[in-house]
This record gives structure tokens, sequence and C-alpha cells, in this order.
């Protein structure tokens, strides 16, 4: 039941890091806002495995070339995917390409089958579709008249690369020769720590006014940083116990925490069709949970 708890409190964090970056998008580059994700969440992620190791002490993971591959491929995706995920803010038809890349969760069931040898219950496929029907009605997909190909194509790459990374991190727990909550530790301190390396020397290269535009906006980075850091470790501890096909429909309540705070902090009022997508949403999260049962 762990997993469920975790998934919660991640989609929780997620909800507000997509709010931020969205803000920070106004003012800062797709590769700053990318790298406000990772910048700050190093830090916090080498405390927290110090925690681990200092409440009870375990062995240090298998670094084997699988191991690595995992972690330098997700590591590579996942900064796509955050890049195509920023693109999105800024573009006219953002709810259309949002509603796609939450096709996360369908994609990572797919991935799953075809290359992981991870195969759902019935119960988990039908729970899957539900999810992913409920997040197109969401985005408004259904109203052709918002529909556009090259938004809708951004939005079902950035689906998919997130579901490739995903699964990949699951791998990468499961290869390191650790047990939970020590594998999703390190594979967190690892694959943040490159990604921020990667994106630094990119930024340095091509973009160094970058830097000072974070800067400038250092409060929102950190917010960014932290927000994303611990949804992470909630992503990651979940995924390394759990289908990610089933963590990711559970982590599609994110939207109903998204739309709470439009409801109570923004004031606009809930549409019949998002009742419906919400509607959706919780049965497909229920339909996932089953299996744990």
């Amino acid at each position: 039941m762990t997993w469920i708890f975790l998934t919660i409190f991640a989609a929780f964090m997620q909800s507000w890091r997509n709010a931020l970056q969205s803000n920070m998008s106004l003012h800062v580059s797709v590769a700053g806002v990318t790298l406000a994700r990772f910048i700050v969440a190093s830090p916090i992620a080498g405390l927290y495995l110090i925690i681990l190791y200092q409440y009870k002490s375990a062995a240090f993971p298998d670094f084997n070339l699988i191991f690595i591959g995992y972690i330098i491929g997700a590591s590579i995706i996942q900064i796509i995917a955050t890049g195509l995920m920023v693109k999105l803010f800024k573009m006219n038809n953002f709810a259309v390409g949002a509603g796609l890349a939450k096709s996360e969760a369908l994609m990572a069931a797919i991935l799953g089958l075809l290359f992981f040898g991870s195969a759902l219950s019935l119960l988990g496929w039908l729970g899957v579709f539900l999810g992913a029907i409920a997040v197109l009605l969401l985005s408004g997909i259904t109203n052709v008249k918002h529909f556009k190909l090259s938004t809708a194509l951004v939005g079902l790459a950035c689906g998919t690369a997130f579901a490739l990374s995903s699964s990949w991190i699951r791998e990468a727990s499961l290869s390191s020769g650790l047990a939970f909550p020590y594998s999703a530790a390190w594979v967190l301190l690892l694959i943040i720590s490159l990604q921020t390396i990667m994106l630094c020397v990119y930024i340095a290269y091509r973009e160094p006014r970058t830097f000072s535009n974070m800067w400038q906006h250092k409060g929102i980075t950190s917010a960014v940083s932290v927000c994303s850091c611990l949804g992470s470790i909630g992503w990651f501890s979940a995924m390394s116990l759990q289908h990610v096909a089933y963590v990711k429909t559970l982590g599609q309540i994110e939207v109903f925490f998204t739309m709470l705070i439009s409801i109570l902090w923004l004031k606009q009022p809930l549409k019949r069709q998002d009742s419906a997508g919400l509607i959706l949403i919780a049965i497909a999260a229920v339909l996932v949970m089953l299996p744990s049962y």
C-alpha cells in the first residue's frame, strides 16, 4: 500500500511544480526552466540519502553496466520530456497538448508490455484507458475547433518521453541490487546530479545569460526545484514498488489538485466536462489500486 501514499504525495507536489514552472516560463528560457527543476534538488536528494543511511545502514548499489545505462538513458530522456512540457507552456493550445502529455500512463503500459515484460491485470488496463480518456476530456481535446496538430504532436511526444524515462527509472531501481527505499534514493540522486551537470554545461555553452535570468528569479527557481525534488522522491519510490502504468494512472489525481487550486483560489467554476473527467480519474484510480488489496 506504500506506493499509493507516495504517488498521491508526488502528484500533489507536481501540481505545484507545474504551476510554478508555467509562471517561470514567462521570464526564463526552456532550458532554464528545465534546469530549475534540478538545480537545488541534488543537495536535497543527497541529504535524503544520508538520512536513510543514518537511520539504517545498507550496502551501496551495484554499479553494473545495465544500471549505469538506465541512469544515463533516463536522465537524457527526462530532460527532453521536461523541455517538451515547458514548450507546451508557451503554446496557445496548452490544454490540448498537456492533455496528450498525460498519455504517459497509457504509453508506459504499452512500453512495459512490449519491452520490459510487465503485464497489467484486466482491471489495470481498464483503469489506464479510463484515465487516458479522462485527461483528454479535461484537456478540451473533444472540441475539434481547439485542436492543433503541432501542439498534439508535441504533447504526445512529451507523454511518450516521460513514459520511457519512468520505465527506465524503475528498471534502474530493480537492477541496483538494493532494497526499497535505498534503491529509489540512489537512482534519484544519480539522475538528478547527472541532469544538473548536463544542463549546466549546455546552458554555459549555448545561452550563458540564462544563469543571470534564473538568479533574478531565484525565489521561484528554488521553489520549483524543492517541489520537483519532493515530488521525485515520491515518484521514484512508488515506481520502485509498483508498475509505472499503475503509478502514473493513480498520479493523474494531480489534475484534481490543480483544479482544486483553480476553484478555491482563482474562483474559476467547474465545467460539466471537467466533472466527467474527474469522475473517470477517480474510477481509474480505484481500478489500479485494487490489485494492491
